[in-house]
């Protein structure tokens, strides 16, 4: 064999490594434009898209494949909840080192004052630890825009003779019901919990049960 032959020959199986090596390449995640899932969340149901026990899931409402919540909403809760196929930005929105603003109407028994909410601006002890001061401050019963706030399909267990206010509450940390056990631990029960917002993104024009998506975001 010639010394032009084995150059050839050389060529020809370097030129194949790259080939096998290109189609075994995975994709990047930076290569896949993002996709933002805002879905307000009803009463009772899981974030999950898949249960054992046939309860209402995200699969009912949302027919959208490669999407993933960015942290949850528990099952007795309304409101926002963040999908999304970018991973990097799911751990950013769901890490509680990033401190993203979630902001929550929480209608609560009884009506506190402004020295019960002075305590959830400074942080109270739980049982797993002090909380960051929140940002509270009481309101009206909200509305979604110009629309009434849509009913909860399991009306609230409310005592008679006993009023209940409305809260909007803002949180940067994610415990385990944090905002029930703030409220709870200034003697107000949480009796309705709605997630308003995530960072940037907000519940505003999405109906409950409803879903909008948001293509190409920046990260």
């Amino acid at each position: 064999m010639t010394l032009t032959q084995n150059k050839a020959k050389g060529l020809i199986k370097s030129q194949s490594k790259a080939g096998k090596a290109y189609k075994n390449k995975k994709v990047r995640p930076d290569n896949i434009k993002t996709k933002v899932v805002l879905f307000n969340k009803p009463f009772d149901v899981l974030c999950q898209f898949t249960d054992d026990n046939n309860r209402k899931t995200l699969k009912d409402f949302i027919p959208i494949k490669a999407v993933y919540a960015a942290g949850r909403l528990d099952k007795d809760s309304e409101g926002l909840l963040l999908l999304t196929n970018n991973g990097k930005l799911q751990h950013k929105l769901a890490d509680p080192k990033h401190k993203t603003a979630k902001t929550y109407w929480v209608q609560v028994e009884g009506e506190p004052t402004e020295q019960d909410l002075a305590k959830l601006r400074q942080g109270v002890q739980l049982k797993d630890g002090l909380t960051l001061p929140a940002k509270v401050k009481k309101i009206t019963e909200p509305m979604l825009g110009k629309e009434p706030l849509w009913p909860r399909n399991s009306p609230i267990r409310q005592r008679a003779n006993i009023p209940t206010s409305w809260l909007s509450i803002t949180i940067h940390e994610g415990k385990n019901r944090q905002v029930r056990r703030m409220t709870a631990h200034i003697g107000f029960p949480t009796l309705r919990l709605i997630r308003y917002s995530i960072g940037k993104w907000t519940l505003d024009n999405i109906p409950n049960g409803k879903y909008q998506v948001i293509d190409n975001v920046k990260v």
